[in-house]
């Protein structure tokens, strides 16, 4: 697959890109090369090759799942421009 100038407008106008005229031969031989590549992986045989998410063997590190409120609702409101019974009070909204 080849991508030609009027291709190469066309993305950068989608991908919301001011590609000067100057920049469009560039360009157009940039994305030529990226294409390529990808086609040479797409030879390659990975038949038997397991997916991964990374090149190091990893173990899932499990912790207790413990429900906890953080203990730190006075630190929480101090935030607040303005609390009342241990929450933010908001001024009322009616449409």
């Amino acid at each position: 697959m080849a991508v030609d100038e009027k291709t190469v407008r066309r993305i950068a106008h989608l991908a919301r890109i001011k590609l000067d005229d100057a920049d469009v031969e560039p360009m157009m031989k940039e994305l030529n090369g990226i294409l390529n590549w990808v086609e040479q992986l797409s030879e390659v045989n990975t038949d038997g090759v397991e997916p991964m998410t990374s090149v190091v063997a990893q173990k899932m590190r499990w912790r207790e799942d413990v429900v906890s409120d953080g203990n730190i609702q006075e630190d929480v409101l101090k935030n607040a421009p303005e609390a009342q019974f241990g929450f933010y009070a908001v001024p009322k909204v009616i449409e």
